[in-house]
Order: structure tokens, then sequence, then C-alpha cells
């Protein structure tokens, strides 16, 4: 703690963006390059291209290491957590997070996200990823405000004494704006991937209705609407304030959210990365119902909510840090307070242009970007292995490879890229995955062994690099 509180009373911004030094290996054991993956009759689903995907990418990257990490990787949601089925016809594909037998709307999006440029090319894939789109609207139909839910309703989740109204089959009832902004992108990106307008039936049209009514009953214009949560534990983080409705506001058009793609609580409840997503998911969807759908009327509606909650940002989701200048804050309350820190689950301040929020160049984007790579930034964490973007849902002393990747895919600089991809390889500790967090001191010391979205999101960096920076994959890393 001294070394930052040094760090930030000697250095301006410029100077304390991060370095890209080459971090040190922790995975001195691993000199064989044996495939981790499930023998192909143990594995949930097999693609062909996925496989022809893995092998041609794998012809051109000349680390050994690195590659081996691909293969095992890019595939794992497709491996070992989708469960496809049809009924009267209809695909439906259940997607668990990995070490969690449930399916998180925000993760089973992220994770079949980097196969949708494969599915014109594998009719059996685009099935699959049609029918999480239909399992994702069924889910949202069941519970707008549930962040979680399970294949068998009959199944009883250790959550359902939470302060709040629990239904059968939800897992886990934490109001998070992004869930529902997943649910959107993914329809939105499959659309824009296949040209396959199907999917969007009655049944998924009801689903993005029951989406904006929500999102307009968290404006809270007239009153505190129908959400609240509370939860008995041990970490604060779990619960709410305000006997579950959050800390007070002022209504300004923006969209309250409890909790953070982390499944951590808000302080502030306007969460502005989540609300800035929104933006961008609530144009999609206006899109969609115009080009598709003709639906003038619903169109409308979505763009002028879109724009209502883009002013509202503009006008209060900039602040002047003393430290770092003007940047977006992660959280406000409309009174003037904010929380000025960055959390590695996306969406983050740091996903802005990933998500298509705004550019790289954007003038306030690339301020906050160097703040959130920054020791200006209370969850920058920097040891003897790595240095990176972690957040309070696992402590402080770690890193989630989840904001590495994100840092490289937001990157135009081939050395910050290359910093990222040998801290991915150097602490993996061993087991060729990606997993939730690691210690900056101790890779080993890592939580959650089989954590889908972060090892795809990895094959998602990968697939990105050999379609924009091939030349990347050509070196051989320290």
């Amino acid at each position: 703690m001294s070394t930052r509180r040094n760090f930030i009373k000697t250095t301006g911004l410029a100077s304390a963006a991060i370095s890209f030094g080459i971090p040190s290996t922790g995975n001195q054991s691993v000199t064989t390059f044996t495939s981790m993956r499930p023998v192909v009759s143990k594995r949930r689903f097999n693609s062909k291209a996925v496989e022809d995907t893995i092998l041609e990418i794998k012809k051109v990257m000349a680390d050994e290491e690195l590659a081996w990490m691909f293969e095992n990787c890019f595939p794992n949601t497709l491996d070992t957590t989708v469960t496809y089925m049809e009924k009267n016809g209809k695909p439906y594909t259940y997607v668990i997070t990995g070490d969690i037998d449930a399916m998180w709307l925000r993760d089973s999006s992220a994770q079949v996200w980097p196969y949708l440029t494969l599915a014109n090319s594998d009719i059996k894939l685009k099935n699959l990823l049609k029918g999480v789109i239909n399992k994702q609207a069924e889910f949202v139909l069941l519970d707008p405000y549930a962040n979680a839910f399970y294949n068998d309703p009959e199944k009883k989740s250790e959550w359902v004494g939470d302060h709040t109204t629990m239904k059968p089959g939800v897992h886990e009832r934490k109001w998070e704006i992004d869930s529902l902004c997943y649910v959107i992108r993914l329809a939105y990106g499959y659309w824009k991937n296949t040209g396959d307008a199907s999917a969007f039936d009655s049944t998924w049209q009801q689903a993005m209705k029951l989406i904006v009514k929500t999102f307009k009953e968290q404006q809270r214009k007239t009153n505190k609407g129908p959400y609240k949560f509370q939860r008995d534990a041990a970490n604060p983080t779990d619960s709410q304030y305000g006997g579950g409705y959050g800390n007070p506001t002022v209504k300004n058009g923006l969209i309250h959210s409890m909790f953070r793609p982390s499944d951590d609580s808000t302080f502030y409840p306007y969460l502005v990365s989540s609300n800035m997503f929104a933006v961008v998911s609530l144009r999609q969807l206006s899109e969609i119902f115009s080009k598709t759908l003709n639906d003038a009327t619903f169109s409308a509606e979505c763009a002028n909510l879109a724009d209502e909650v883009d002013g509202a940002l503009k006008h209060f989701a900039m602040v002047e840090h003393p430290l770092a200048g003007k940047i977006y804050p992660l959280e406000i309350d409309g009174f003037g307070n904010s929380l000025c820190m960055d959390d590695a689950n996306v969406p983050n301040i740091l996903s802005l242009p990933y998500l298509g929020y705004c550019t790289k160049e954007d003038s306030v984007y690339k301020n906050s970007r160097k703040f959130s790579l920054s020791h200006h930034n209370p969850w920058f964490n920097e040891g003897k292995f790595a240095k990176g973007i972690g957040g309070p849902h696992v402590g402080e002393g770690k890193i989630w490879p989840l904001g590495l990747v994100m840092q490289a895919l937001t990157s135009n600089n081939d050395d910050e890229i290359i910093y990222c991809l040998t801290t991915l390889k150097n602490t993996h500790a061993g087991t060729g995955f990606i997993h939730e967090s690691f210690h900056i001191d101790n890779p080993k010391d890592f939580s959650r062994s089989w954590f889908a979205w972060a090892n795809t999101i990895f094959g998602e960096l990968i697939l990105h690099l050999y379609k924009e920076k091939p030349e990347l994959l050509k070196r051989k890393l320290s």
C-alpha cells in the first residue's frame, strides 16, 4: 500500500501509465504440451468449423505454449459447458459457466460470441448458437431481474433464502443491466454474422419488449420499481443498501443497476459502463425491429430510450479526477458523487470500444484507459509476475486474466499486446487454461480452474490477432 501512495505522490498520469516489461514465468514445469481437452467422445459438442480454425491458426503461431493454450481454451465452452436440445423443432442451448451448474445470461453470451463468425460454415454450430438465443429469451421471460438460471426448474438454489422474489428455475437474482444487454448483443451479432433473422420470433420479441420495460422501470422516475435485493451474507458486496433498493439517486434518466458484472453490489446505483452498454444494445435492438420486423413504433421506443440514457451519460458521467484528469467513473449517483475505479469484469470502462460505445481514440476514453491501467485505479495491482486490473470480488493482490485480455483487445500498441500475451502465457500455472484470477506474486494461487468465459475470450483474442495483427502470433514469447 505504501508503494502505491508513494507512486501517486511522485508521478503524474503520463508516467503512471503501464510500461510493457516482460513478466517472469510461473510455468517452468511445462515442457510438453499434451492436449488438455476431453477426448472426442466425451466432448459436449463438436464443430468442424471450430476444429478447422484451431488447426489453421496454430500453424502460424510461433510460440508452442501459447498455441497449446489456444487449442485448450478456444473450444472449452463447446467441449465442456453446452447442452443442446430441441423442443417442437426449435433449438435450445443451455450453457453453464464451468464449475457452477447454472447459466448466466452474461457469461453464456460471451462464451459463444467468438463462434459467431464461423456459424455460416457449420450448420450444427449455427443451430447451437440460435439455441442459446432461444434459451436466453425463455429465461428473460421467466424473470428479467435474474442473472443466472437452471435448466431444471426443480433444482433448488443455494440462494433461495435471498430477500427478493425468487422463482423456480432461478439460480441467482442479482439485477445487473449488462445481463440483458448481453442477450441483445448475442442476438444482434448472430443476425449480423449469419443474415438469419428467424430467431426473432414472437417469443423473442416478447422478451425484448420486457427488457425495455425493465430498463424503464429501473430509471425509477416515479417510484422505486418492483425489484429489491438483500442477502444474509458475511460479504457486504453480496447484498444491497437502502432496504435492497440501493443508495439514493437523483433521477436523471440513467438506469439503476444493483450489481456489477462481477456480481458485486454497486455502491452508487448508476453503473456507468453498463449504462453505456445499454445505449449500444438499445440501438442494436432498434435496428433489428426496424430492418427485420418492420416494427417502427418499438424501434423508435428503443432509439429514444438510448438517446435519453446517452444524453444523461454525457451530462453526468464525466468527472475531473484530481490526478488523472477528465475520466469516466465506474459509478455515480446524480448528486455529484462518483466512484473512480475500474473492475476487470466486462462491461467496464476499459471495454467501452470493444462493446461499441466509443472508439479507441475518444479523448475521454483514452484518459480513462490510462487511469484504469495505472496505480490511480485502486484495483490495479502489480507484483512479481504481473500487473493488471483486479476487483473487489476476489480482493487485493489479484489480477483477472479477463482484464489482460480486454487490455489487449482495446490496444493498438504491439508492445502492450505482447506484454498481455506473455503475461497470460506465464501465469496459467501449468494448467493450459485461463482462470478467474491469480495472485500477482504467485500464479499458482488462482481461483476457478474451470471458468469457460475466461477460456473462450482468450481464444477470441487469438482469433482477433490472427485477423488483425497476425505478425504478433509469429513471435516467440519469453
